[in-house]
């Protein structure tokens, strides 16, 4: 595993883990907004903030109305920031005030474990060559496109979520300097933002 740096400037131990136990601990209670999870995480570095609402989004909270929209719209307001190259990270009250139960959040939560573990295991840095500015660059581009397609794909089944990993492998690839991640997020995006496509013609053939 590579330790990575926004983590560690974060005041953290470097591991995808690590963060799944401080969104844990930011579900203590008996509700918890997006607004407590972020301020659990600190808004030291940006990419750590990003992949905190990614993370939820693959967890079962997805299932939540509009708690997909929530956290796109999210993604879309930290990848924004990256890509015109703010400094500190601003997020509007009117996204991140949203709560839900906290032990609803705990469950979710708690099946990130096996992910956080496997992006810890493979995060290897492999072709941290191909991950200069340019390209780096381009991963927030697409992070930023996945975070605003996430509100008006949240009626197809499994497209946020796809979306969301996608946003956090652009993420790790990031931290890690890791190429291998960066093309396996650019995949599960193409994959995600073709299933409307899929399901159109699903329709249209059954009604033919």
């Amino acid at each position: 595993m590579v330790m990575m740096d926004e983590f560690v400037d974060a005041g953290q131990d470097g591991t995808m883990e690590a963060l799944v136990g401080k969104l844990g601990e930011a579900a203590s209670g008996e509700t918890v907004s997006l607004q407590g999870i972020l301020d659990a995480v600190g808004d030291t570095s940006f990419l750590p903030v990003l992949m905190v609402p990614a993370l939820l989004v693959v967890s079962p909270l997805s299932g939540i109305p509009l708690f997909s929209s929530i956290c796109g719209l999210t993604i879309a307001f930290v990848a924004l920031q990256m890509v015109i190259g703010r400094r500190h990270l601003w997020l509007p009250g009117a996204v991140t005030r949203k709560t839900i139960r906290g032990a609803r959040a705990r469950t979710a939560i708690g099946r990130l474990g096996g992910l956080a573990r496997w992006l810890d295991r493979h995060a290897t840095g492999r072709g941290s060559w191909a991950m200069r500015k340019p390209i780096r660059k381009a991963c927030e581009v697409a992070c930023l496109g996945c975070g605003l397609a996430m509100p008006v794909l949240e009626i197809v089944p499994f497209s946020s979520s796809v979306l969301g990993l996608s946003v956090l492998l652009f993420a790790v690839a990031m931290l890690a300097r890791d190429a291998l991640f960066m093309s396996m997020g650019a995949l599960l995006m193409v994959t995600a933002l073709s299933l409307p496509f899929y399901a159109l013609n699903a329709v249209a053939a059954a009604a033919l």
